[in-house]
């Protein structure tokens, strides 16, 4: 399975994905997947260049930071002056509520998914400031940006009855990873149902589905969302669904030829994180 991935990757992959299975799999050098990390942030901090693919512009946007921070916590790599700079970055578009938006209005510069919509005066959003909070505190972070934007969270967060797969993730990450385990365990169980409401339970379902690996790629820290049964289903299911070539191709409309390449490595490598997360061999 790993080979398979491995060449998958070598045939399809973005040279960032190559190295990260490098760095995770054979005895690669991190700082190379940093040095290429660090191409993609720009003067101003935040990151672009189709770091996101989705978002084929030079310009920063907000959801590419949380792509890169998660790059960063794989690495354990938060100690990296890229993190301080992003931080800055998200200060300078922090709305009025403390959370920043989903899209800026530049995303009209450039070529870009269609569901990447943008509006004039765009609020903050959960995606991705709770990903992004949540990572910060994991990891230990103190920076201005984080205090506003877990009060956001928060209060994002009790306003909710129902909600989106996309927004439920970024929930289950903010929770699961916030110092107040008290105050999240209180949110987490009143919206439990509600989270669960948009997970797909069949591991075969076709089209855009979110299944529970999604919402916890590796074991969640403390939040009891998905049974040891249903986890282990779903990874039977992942082994299956390796694709001919070796990766794991995406659910989403790609809208353009080149994003099925770009999601298709970043997807085969965490995939293969996945496994390894829940002590799945892969060799």
């Amino acid at each position: 399975m790993e080979r398979e991935a491995e060449r998958y990757l070598q045939l399809n992959a973005r040279l960032i994905e190559r190295l990260r299975f490098e760095a995770l799999y054979r005895g690669g050098s991190k700082e190379r997947v940093l040095q290429v990390l660090r191409g993609y942030q720009n003067p101003d901090g935040g990151f672009g260049h189709a770091m996101e693919p989705d978002l084929r512009g030079p310009s920063s946007q907000p959801e590419p930071v949380e792509v890169a921070f998660w790059i960063l916590d794989e690495l354990d790599a938060f100690d990296a002056p890229m993190v301080a700079a992003a931080c800055d970055y998200l200060v300078s578009i922090t709305t009025k509520d403390g959370g920043v938006p989903f899209v800026l209005p530049s995303v009209s510069e450039a070529p870009h998914a269609p569901w990447w919509e943008p509006e004039d005066d765009p609020p903050g959003s959960l995606i991705p400031t709770a990903s992004i909070a949540g990572l910060l505190h994991k990891h230990g972070v103190r920076h201005p940006w984080l205090e506003s934007a877990t009060s956001f969270c928060w209060s994002a967060i009790a306003g909710i009855e129902e909600t989106t797969p996309y927004h439920a993730r970024a929930i289950v990450t903010f929770l699961d990873l916030v110092d107040d385990g008290e105050r999240a365990d209180a949110e987490f169980a009143r919206l439990k149902e509600a989270i669960l409401a948009t997970v797909t339970m069949d591991p075969f379902a076709e089209g855009e589905a979110h299944f529970p690996l999604d919402f916890a790629p590796a074991p969640l820290r403390h939040l009891s969302l998905f049974s040891d049964e249903t986890l282990a289903e779903h990874l039977d299911a992942l082994v299956r669904l390796q694709t001919p070539e070796g990766g794991w191709e995406p659910n989403f409309p790609m809208w353009t030829p080149l994003v099925r390449h770009e999601w298709g490595g970043y997807l085969t490598v965490a995939t293969l994180k996945t496994f390894r997360a829940y002590g799945r061999p892969t060799t």
